[in-house]
């Protein structure tokens, strides 16, 4: 696999970019960063794409630009124009019912109620694609107001504690990814789900 295909999800814009819901955005970006490597708008790809090169291998990363309820329009143009194998793309994405900074990497799996993720499903027309999910943890609960709370809650800016936690998290991942084609997928699997924020 010389090709690695990174899709983080989020919704474009400055009014979201430090939204919990934005994880999947920045770890990508994040990564691309520490390569020195801009992200450009590609309109046939529905997204910002960067490129860059890790060990030999090619890493291409993608910020839908569909907003999160549509990431399958994006995610079904980007197989389609690379005509890609699902098992050489990655979805980064957050997950409110995992708790704050824990790490899930699953081959495939249910949306869990995940918007973005049921989008991709629908495209795709399958369950079977890598995800890397980050938990940003469950809003407070309030009766009667449970969705607003969720809505605002993944949409809500992440706080100053939540980033310290955050940041801890994004290099575990970017390392891993880093590593996607000099270890074992199931101890990249391993290495991601049993991280715990506290071993930094």
């Amino acid at each position: 696999m010389n090709e690695i295909y990174l899709i983080g999800l989020g919704n474009p814009g400055k009014k979201y970019s430090n939204s919990r819901h934005n994880i999947g955005f920045l770890v990508l970006e994040n990564l691309s960063k520490k390569y020195n490597s801009n992200f450009l708008l590609k309109d046939k790809l529905k997204s910002s794409c960067s490129e860059f090169k890790i060990n030999n291998s090619t890493y291409r990363l993608f910020l839908p630009n569909t907003f999160m309820n549509n990431s399958g329009d994006a995610v079904r143009a980007i197989v389609d124009w690379y005509k890609i194998n699902l098992n050489q793309i990655f979805i980064i994405v957050d997950d409110k019912d995992l708790p704050l900074g824990k790490i899930r990497f699953r081959k495939k799996g249910s949306s869990g109620g995940h918007n973005g993720l049921k989008s991709i499903i629908e495209k795709l027309q399958t369950h079977d694609f890598n995800r890397i999910r980050i938990g940003i943890g469950s809003p407070s609960s309030n009766k009667g107001i449970k969705n607003f709370n969720t809505i605002s809650h993944v949409l809500g800016n992440i706080s100053l504690e939540e980033k310290l936690i955050l940041d801890k998290v994004y290099k575990r991942v970017i390392e891993s990814l880093e590593q996607i084609n000099i270890k074992k997928e199931e101890h990249i699997m391993n290495e991601l789900n049993s991280f715990k924020q506290d071993q930094i």
